[in-house]
């Protein structure tokens, strides 16, 4: 880090990573940019490329070690603009989901009232094409401002990220970052918006621990399948490891009841991905992130 003395400020050792599962966890270095700028520099001088792990609002992530080793880099509030011309949305990547949605409530914009239900950041929902109760962001986005590993700009086209259920081919490759997101929005009548929104809150409160210590999705859904349903099958609601435990709410979220460590919630996933193949002979695959 010393071959970065104009960047010292925006670098953190040993910071706290705040996470959803509350977990005790600390990066050895974190980099919050405070601008593009500062982001394409490190980004040209930084020789260990496969050190760097990119982080949004931790909403989806289980910390497998107490201290991430390498660098970690937050987008931070610089980040996080949004605005609109006509029927086309602008929003940095480090903006949460759910302030987009509150900002399409007011504007009286239609599209994107779904991300009212995701609780990351931008950046992230197009990481894993995120999406709920019918809509997914590969339904409206139109284009991403990335930067790559070697800190160079680029536009990337809808069409170029092959979006897939909860993955996209941009994303896999793990080289780039996403800055900024054009949406396809549409204007609608005063009160529908944040009727829908609302709507889409109740559903989601009636039927996820949405109070609890946990990280949204455990497991993406399988072909033809609902993974809620093999895992209640399998006998799994309520199943624990240590302290932490499937939801007796909806069966696909794991949580934290109050200690648990990260090594609890890998070994009650790995119980439970036990269980249903044991039952189904079918495999699940996680949609959480593990680091």
């Amino acid at each position: 880090m010393q071959n970065f003395p104009e960047l010292a400020k925006s670098f953190r050792y040993n910071a706290k990573i705040k996470n959803w599962f509350d977990l005790d966890c600390r990066a050895e270095i974190l980099f919050r940019p405070k601008n593009i700028e500062e982001l394409s520099i490190f980004l040209k001088n930084y020789r260990n490329k496969n050190e760097i792990k990119i982080i949004g609002a931790t909403s989806n992530i289980i910390f497998k070690d107490n201290v991430i080793k390498g660098v970690i880099i937050k987008l931070p509030k610089y980040f996080s603009d949004i605005s609109h011309n006509d029927s086309e949305l602008s929003v940095g990547c480090s903006a949460l989901c759910q302030n987009l949605a509150l900002y399409c409530a007011i504007n009286n914009l239609g599209n994107l009232e779904f991300y009212s239900g995701i609780p990351g950041s931008i950046g992230g929902a197009i990481a894993m094409n995120a999406g709920c109760y019918g809509s997914e962001t590969a339904n409206f986005l139109q284009e991403v401002t990335a930067i790559s590993y070697q800190g160079n700009i680029e536009i990337i086209p809808n069409s170029d990220f092959n979006f897939k259920y909860r993955s996209n081919a941009i994303a896999k490759k793990a080289n780039k970052i996403f800055l900024m997101a054009k949406y396809k929005v549409a204007k609608c009548e005063e009160g529908v918006v944040e009727k829908k929104i609302r709507d889409l809150k109740d559903k989601r409160k009636q039927a996820q621990p949405i109070s609890a210590k946990t990280g949204g999705s455990t497991f993406k859904n399988p072909p033809k399948q609902k993974a809620w349903e093999l895992i209640d099958g399998a006998n799994c609601r309520g199943l624990s490891c240590g302290d932490a435990q499937i939801s007796t709410k909806h069966c696909n979220f794991l949580i934290n009841n109050s200690k648990a460590s990260a090594q609890d919630l890998l070994n009650l996933i790995k119980l439970v991905k036990k269980k249903v193949y044991s039952k189904y002979g079918i495999k699940l695959e996680e949609e959480i992130k593990i680091y």
